[in-house]
């Protein structure tokens, strides 16, 4: 493992000239980039299962660099944490501030005795809502805490800490008074100490059998590693009773998963098993399916899951055997499961792909065959013992089913859905379930259940519920977003009322209750605008065409005293492609021209303040209709895309041609380094954390399912890394240091600055420490703008205007 050893790498020279490599502190960017970043969030907002409740969380600012650069261990695929055994990821779920508020009254309740300094995650209300638990992440170790609703108190509810690192931290027996949680085991001593002499060498082979994967990082790499993985994932299954008390449950292990039957009379329990493997994370590790009974007894060993290191190319291949077990939540206790029919090969041609099997407590008879399906098994929707939804789907040319079957016999009663899972259009939504998971039903023994969705429209997104005969096919709409508002379902159990969040351009998001029969709302909260900086900035959602007829869209954001006839702005691009199998799907419009702006550190709305035209969300459709794939003609679509754009916004009076940069994150700053290599459009570039040797993830990447050896063409034409001579367009890359996202390397950034920097080129790196693929840190976000702002400042803004090399 590479370890840098200077605060800050900047390839490149402060001076944004020659070739130095220096250090530097952390800088600021202008100030109103620094107040828009540092804005306190609006609170997230949860309900209690039966609506009656919300809690008010609110969550903290960016971290700061000295918590961020906390030790963390790669292993296995995973980051831990092992100050305190969790997980140390970039993803939302952390609070600090909690309020509850009573619905109907409108009365916020003040929860005294939670934790000092509070890091509160995993939040999960109890089966009838009297209480809620959730774990404080200390630096020493994770929490388990309860909160009752009636005496409005919370209390840490064991001593023992729980292991957070992976599978299902916790969750609440059927009864509503235990919990079971997975704590570190008490008895596992001390971490094994590294012996750094090596007893021989590390050895892996292959006999003759076909073992593609996908590129990944935090790998295993040798004994020693799997002997911390043991350490640190390993759990003590655990039932705490709402007053405390302890009861151990079977024998310390890795658990994958454990999920108590709706009856609360079993639980089935996934362990991870050797051998391990130093290919792929402990996701695809062999992994044993047991039931057990509520005292921790072995009441049936399901199944023992091989090592999934085998399997054939393409996304929708699978392991043979059983797979996904889960409790039909329509009944006390059986098991649903799938089992490939096709030795789980999207490359052979088979009738049948997968069929779903169950089996019933007390577990010694056997399985039944309840359903076979022509596509991969997607999932159960459970309702009753009348009706049950199976979907389906097929991700190489996006085909999706939804049959509507008696979950008792297997009998087919109706074809629901047979569409394309990329029409947006046409998408029903997801199904809403009563407080039991089951599908909500209007009426019993009637199969009318509800839907939520997004309501992609031409209009942009316009979200729904809809109440849907699934035997008539009539569906009624009872609610609908209008604008000039964005409004969004949040919470619906069919009592005449729905809970929308509500926004539009210029009003933040917040809670109302809306009356379905008189459309009246009733508001629940009453959240200030985070970004005071942005009033008055102006946004429009863009619809324009590309030279083939497709129509794409954009959001655009002007500066609050820009209008029409004002000299032209110099504009900021950010985009990240999409791959569709159709050209109609690749048209339809995308977002909402009423949204609230929010911001993060993928955001480029920033430099609205900075006075550019800002075009965020621009779409890149990427199209390969029939047998074409959409990368074969990747380089072409992506310009034509940028094209359209540029000459839309220069026609509307806004851009200047000359002034405009590209930018974006991941797969758009793989875009990013093509379009310079591949065209003159752009002034500047910005590439983040991104991915530019195709070569380095030769088993795929993205959406493409081809191999390098399948497609070499393909992935040797689509590597920006191949044409680094001819990059002669200013770019400026970022990268974590620890970035472990599947394919974006560190050395892809450091190779492309390099091969850049060998021809001539314009490029800057900088490298961060202690980041993910995400940046975590406010030090490193707030630089990474300084950054950005600079660059941007000198070769668009003031492309031309500044010949000064002085050092700053």
């Amino acid at each position: 493992m590479k370890r840098y050893y200077l605060g800050l790498f900047l390839f490149g020279g402060l001076t944004l000239s020659g070739y130095a490599q220096s250090s530097l502190t952390y800088q600021l960017p202008p100030k109103s980039i620094v107040d828009l970043v540092d804005a306190p969030s609006s609170p997230k907002v949860q309900f209690s299962k039966d609506g009656s409740l919300m809690l008010l969380l609110q969550a903290p600012g960016y971290a700061s660099i000295e918590q961020v650069a906390q030790p963390v261990i790669g292993i296995a695929g995973i980051k831990v944490n092992p100050a305190n055994n969790s997980t140390e990821s970039e993803v939302a779920g952390v609070y600090n501030t909690l309020t509850i508020k009573d619905v109907k009254t409108g009365k916020e309740l003040k929860l005294t005795g939670l934790p000092e300094n509070p890091r509160m995650t995993n939040i999960v209300w109890s089966p009838d809502g009297s209480y809620f638990a959730f774990s404080n992440n200390t630096f020493s170790g994770v929490e388990l805490w309860l909160a009752d609703i009636k005496s409005l108190k919370a209390a840490k509810l064991s001593d023992g800490y729980l292991n957070d690192a992976f599978g299902k931290t916790m969750q609440w027996h059927p009864d509503g008074k235990h919990i079971l949680a997975q704590f570190v085991n008490a008895e596992r001593g001390n971490k094994p100490a590294e012996n750094i002499v090596p007893s021989g060498p590390v050895v892996q082979e292959n006999l003759g059998v076909t073992t593609p994967s996908r590129t990944y990082q935090n790998l295993l790499q040798n004994a020693y590693d799997e002997q911390l993985m043991e350490y640190y994932l390993t759990s003590q299954l655990q039932v705490i009773s709402i007053d405390g008390q302890s009861v151990k449950i079977g024998s310390p292990a890795i658990y994958r998963n454990a999920a108590y039957s709706p009856d609360g009379n079993y639980l089935m329990v996934q362990t991870v098993q050797r051998p391990y493997s130093y290919l792929v994370p402990v996701y695809y590790f062999p992994f044993n399916t047991t039931i057990l009974d509520t005292k921790g007894a072995v009441v049936k060993e399901l199944y023992k899951a091989p090592l999934a290191d085998k399997l054939p190319t393409g996304f929708d291949a699978v392991l043979t055997g059983p797979r996904g077990y889960e409790w039909r939540d329509d009944a006390p206790a059986t098991l649903a499961w799938a089992e490939a029919q096709d030795k789980g090969d999207p490359n052979v041609e088979a009738t049948v792909r997968d069929a779903v099997f169950t089996l019933s407590a007390p577990f010694n008879g056997a399985p039944k065959k309840l359903f076979s399906m022509p596509l991969r098994y997607r999932g159960v929707e459970w309702g009753d013992k009348d009706y049950a939804i199976v979907e389906e789907r097929w991700r190489k040319d996006r085909k999706m089913k939804m049959t509507l079957i008696n979950p008792e016999t297997g009998k087919v009663i109706k074809q629901i859905a047979d569409r394309s899972s990329e029409d947006t259009y046409t998408d029903p939504g997801n199904f809403i379930h009563s407080k039991d998971e089951t599908l909500l039903f209007d009426k019993a023994g009637q199969p009318v259940v509800f839907t939520e969705g997004a309501g992609a429209s031409p209009k942009g997104d316009r979200p729904f519920i809809l109440k849907w005969n699934l035997l008539s096919d009539k569906q009624d709409t009872l609610f609908k977003s209008r604008a000039p508002y964005y409004e969004e379902p949040v919470f619906f159990n069919n009592t005449g009322e729905v809970y929308i969040s509500r926004e539009s351009t210029d009003e933040t998001p917040n809670i109302f209750a809306v009356n379905l029969r008189n459309r009246k709302a009733k508001a629940l909260t009453n959240f200030s605008d985070p970004y005071p900086g942005l009033k008055g900035v102006q946004k429009a959602l863009l619809s324009y065409p590309r030279k083939d007829g497709i129509q794409l869209s954009a959001t655009l954001y002007l500066p609050k005293d820009f209008k029409k006839g004002d000299a032209p702005l110099p504009v900021l691009i950010w985009a990240y492609p999409r791959e569709f199998k159709t050209l109609a799907a690749a048209g339809q419009v995308k977002g909402s021209p009423y949204r609230f702006t929010r911001l993060a550190f993928r955001s480029p709305v920033y430099w609205v303040t900075r006075g550019y035209a800002v075009l965020d969300q621009a779409d890149m459709p990427v199209v390969g209709e029939g047998k074409e794939e959409p990368n074969d003609t990747f380089l072409k679509q992506i310009e034509d895309n940028a094209t359209a754009l540029i000459d839309y916004v220069v026609e509307m009076g806004v851009a200047d041609r000359e002034r405009i940069a590209v930018g974006g994150h991941s797969y758009g700053a793989f875009m990013t380094a093509n379009l310079l290599a591949h065209t003159d459009l752009f002034a500047a570039g910005i590439a983040r954390s991104g991915a530019y040797n195709r070569t380095l993830t030769p088993f795929g990447f993205q959406a493409e399912a081809r191999t390098y050896w399948e497609a070499m063409d393909v992935y040797n034409t689509m590597s920006p890394f191949n044409y680094a001579d001819k990059i002669k367009t200013p770019l400026l890359m970022t990268h974590g240091i620890d970035d472990d996202n599947s394919g974006t390397f560190p050395i892809q950034s450091e190779r492309l600055y390099s091969a850049i920097k060998g021809h001539g080129g314009t490029v800057r790196l900088v490298m961060l420490p202690k980041e993910f693929h995400g940046y975590r840190s406010r030090e490193s976000v707030l630089h990474t703008f300084w950054e950005q702002d600079r660059w941007l400042e000198k070769y668009v803004k003031n492309k031309g205007t500044i010949t000064s090399s002085k050092q700053e």
